[in-house]
Formats: structure tokens, sequence, C-alpha cells
């Protein structure tokens, strides 16, 4: 298996690829009436990948860093601390480098997590996913832990029926989640996918839901889902052969494919081989055989 390093933009940040309507989905998911004058920059990475389909925006507003997922598949524990490796290249990607060295404190934009979560699997409303979980050994209390590093992701669900009131907040999250509501409705009615997509998009352009969008990227928004359900129903059915093959079998199945998907995604981060094997407590050469 090759690395990778090229990436397709997916609907969601292809949609969300403008400082006015960042600022609209910030002000609904975080709960803030930030006013529409405020100061949006864009600090998107283009060489981190979380996978192959570009489902991540950054973006700097009112003294923050906010690093904001799409997230359609299985939500994945690891995701606070790929977005502790991601944080790290924001902030060296908008800081002055030399200023670190210096004596006198360098002040810096807070971050902020969100994942809004899209997904068919059952899901809370809300769920905080933290990188302290992952530690290996933790003390009873925060207090016994000297240079405690603690990292807070906020799971949105934003499927259709949960969270209106925040969906709603939105114009553009509303029609998106509309959108997509519309594509898996169609599905279950028996239309291919490709043929879902299809006509979700003309009834809601009909409707008038994003459909300056719609009529502007009607044959990419048709590629961007094909190519990024498509991931996500391969990896239904691997889950269900765990089931008709044998759990253990096809459980491992399951665990191979993200370990390979994680192999490359620090490669891409530009970690050593070595670092990657002492990680994720794979032999060297299976690293090496991975990203070969």
């Amino acid at each position: 298996m090759s690395v990778n390093r090229e990436y397709k933009n997916s609907m969601f940040t292809t949609l969300f690829n403008d400082a006015e309507k960042l600022l609209s989905l910030y002000n609904a998911v975080s709960g803030n009436n930030l006013p529409p004058n405020t100061p949006v920059e864009i600090a998107t990475l283009e060489d981190v990948l979380f996978n192959d389909r570009r489902n991540d925006v950054a973006f700097v507003l009112d003294n923050k860093i906010v690093i904001m997922l799409e997230h359609q598949s299985s939500v994945s524990a690891n995701i606070p601390l790929r977005l502790l490796i991601y944080v790290a290249r924001v902030y060296e990607k908008i800081i002055d480098n030399e200023a670190v060295y210096k004596s006198k404190l360098l002040k810096i934009p807070k971050p902020d997590f969100i994942v809004l979560y899209n997904g068919i699997d059952e899901f809370p409303d809300e769920k905080m996913l933290r990188l302290s979980d992952a530690y290996r050994e933790m003390p009873v209390t925060l207090t016994e832990f000297n240079g405690f590093l603690e990292l807070e992701v906020c799971v949105v669900n934003i499927n259709e029926g949960r969270n209106e009131a925040v969906v709603k907040k939105s114009e553009e999250l509303y029609g998106y989640v509309r959108f997509v509501g519309k594509v898996r409705e169609n599905q279950k009615t028996g239309f291919n996918l490709e043929t879902a997509i299809t006509k979700a998009s003309n009834d809601c352009i009909k409707e008038g839901i994003l459909s300056d969008f719609l009529k502007a990227h009607s044959s990419e928004v048709i590629n961007m889902l094909t190519a990024e359900w498509d991931i996500n129903v391969a990896k239904k059915v691997w889950k269900q052969e765990a089931w008709e093959d044998g759990w253990e079998d096809g459980l491992e199945k399951g665990r191979e494919v993200e370990r390979q998907e994680t192999v490359i995604k620090m490669k891409n981060e530009g970690l050593t081989d070595d670092i990657i094997a002492r990680v994720t407590m794979l032999p060297i050469e299976r690293v090496r055989e991975i990203c070969s």
C-alpha cells in the first residue's frame, strides 16, 4: 500500500470554504453570537490527511483556533490524539517560530475542537471525547498528575431530528443536513447512490435548499458523495463480515484496516518509521511494508 498524499474535498468542506459561512456555522454549533463583521481566517492544512477525503476545516476567529471535522463514518475514539497532532501543525502555520524562543510570553489563540457527526450509527446528541482516555495509566485524581495534558473534543450529532435548534441556526448547515437526509431517504426507497444524490439535488433546488451551491456544483456533489460513501459502505461490510464469517476473523480484518490507515496518516504527518512503530506497537518492518 502506497502513501497517498493527495486529497479530494468532501461536500462539507466545499460548502463551508467561505469565511461568512464558517462564522455562521461556528455561531450555531458553539452557541456564540459573534457579529457578521468578525474577522475569520481560514487555516486549513493542505498537507495533513485524516483519510483520502478532506473533511476538516480550520479557522481563526475571536482569538480562537477552531478545528472542525464532519464525520459520516463511526466516530473514532482516537480523534483527540489526531487533533493534537493537527493543532500543533496549525500553530506552526500561524505563529512566528522565532518568537517561541524569546523570553516574553507568546500569546496564542485558544483551540476549540468540534466534530459534526452525520453517520448512520446510533450516537447521542452530544458527547465529549478526551485525550486523557487514551493514557495507559491515569492517577486517581488529576491533581496527582504533574504536567497533565488534556484535549477535549465536542462531538455534535447533526443528523435529521437531532439537535434541530442548533442546526437551524445556520442556513448552510440546515441545508446540508436536509440534503444528506434526502439522499438517504431516496436510497431507502430503492434508488442507487448516484440516482439518490441526483434526485436529492434536484428536489433541494426546487425547494430552495442550497440551491445556488447545488446548481454550481451538481456534478461535483455526485462525485464527492459517491466516493465518500463508498468507503463507508465498505467498512460496514467489513463489520458485517465479522458476524457472518466469524467474529474474531472479521474483527481482525477491521482492525488491520484501521492500523494501516493510522500508519499512513502518521507517515503523512512526517513521523519517522521508528516513532510510528513505537506509537502503534507494530514491528518496524510492518510499518515500512504499509508505507511502501
